[in-house]
């Protein structure tokens, strides 16, 4: 498979204000954010032409700003606003968004007082994260021996672009060994995410997930919890202990990227995705593409 890089493609990116041919919106190599990893992000997902749960990404973007001492330019709504433009302007109907603001030019140093806060918006088509084949199965994780830091030490309730150093490590490592991802552990041994995705487990039919605090809260992740909820299912947010993971009867990650998608093996735990997870995988995909939850498309109901 060629890849295309993201840097020469045609298309249009929104860059402070204005829609930009895709090729020019570029920034300086003294960036304060490319030194000092002073930028915060948002990824979410176009279905249909519109773009899922768009202001409570926009809403946690201006928060995650907020903690890194970056204030916007924009309010919420102009960037709600900007998101749809550029989508429309591109034409995607199912994709993936990628709002990022950071600290420019102006100066050079750990201080950045005077740098322009800069935003951008771009949009591409966005197939599974996962391959279909592998989401059916169930993806394997491995243990990374990197941890989430400690919320006095990181700004971990944000996507601030610092915090995925540790998650490309990790990734990368799994990859390597022949994994899918990586499962992520907090500064304190417990059980906390993967590199982009919440994780949940299921054991004696009760639905298990960490206590976010250290990692972030997803979206997805918040989604989900409601739509098993909604079914009858009990969810707990407790802290999980890795040992945990070998009497799970299910293990399954949500995220923007990830959507729902099945684990079936855990280092050396192996797993079958069941009615749990593929139940919500379903409703999680009805939900997005505005179909009424509890049906199943067309072509899995023929």
């Amino acid at each position: 498979m060629t890849l295309i890089p993201f840097h020469d493609r045609d298309g249009v990116i929104w860059f402070n204000g204005e829609l930009l041919p895709w090729r020019e919106a570029k920034v300086h190599v003294l960036s304060h954010a490319l030194h000092y990893a002073s930028a915060v992000f948002e990824g979410e997902r176009v279905y249909g032409g519109e773009v899922f749960k768009l202001t409570e990404h926009s809403e946690r973007l201006a928060h995650s700003a907020r903690v890194m001492g970056m204030e916007l330019p924009y309010s919420v709504a102009e960037i709600d606003q900007a998101i749809r433009d550029t989508v429309a302007a591109l034409g995607i109907k199912d994709g993936y968004v990628r709002p990022v603001a950071w600290r420019g030019s102006e100066m050079m140093g750990i201080s950045a007082q005077v740098c322009k806060i800069n935003l951008a918006i771009a949009v591409w088509p966005w197939p599974s994260y996962f391959s279909p084949e592998a989401r059916l199965k169930g993806i394997r994780l491995m243990t990374s021996k990197w941890r989430r830091p400690a919320p006095d030490t990181a700004p971990t309730d944000t996507k601030a672009a610092g915090l995925y150093m540790i998650c490309t490590l990790s990734k990368h490592e799994a990859e390597a060994e022949g994994y899918d991802d990586a499962l992520m552990l907090d500064y304190r041994g417990q059980v906390a995410d993967a590199t982009g995705a919440n994780i949940f487990l299921v054991k004696d039919g009760v639905i298990h997930t960490p206590t976010p605090d250290c990692f972030l809260d997803g979206i997805t992740r918040r989604t989900v919890i409601d739509l098993a909820r909604a079914r009858g299912w009990v969810v707990v947010e407790r802290a999980i202990m890795p040992e945990e993971l070998a009497d799970a009867e299910e293990v399954f990650l949500t995220g923007t990227a990830a959507e729902v998608t099945p684990v079936g093996q855990i280092d050396d735990y192996r797993y079958t995705p069941g009615e749990v997870s593929k139940t919500l995988w379903e409703d999680y995909d009805n939900l997005v593409n505005r179909r009424p939850v509890g049906s199943l498309p067309e072509a899995a109901a023929g």
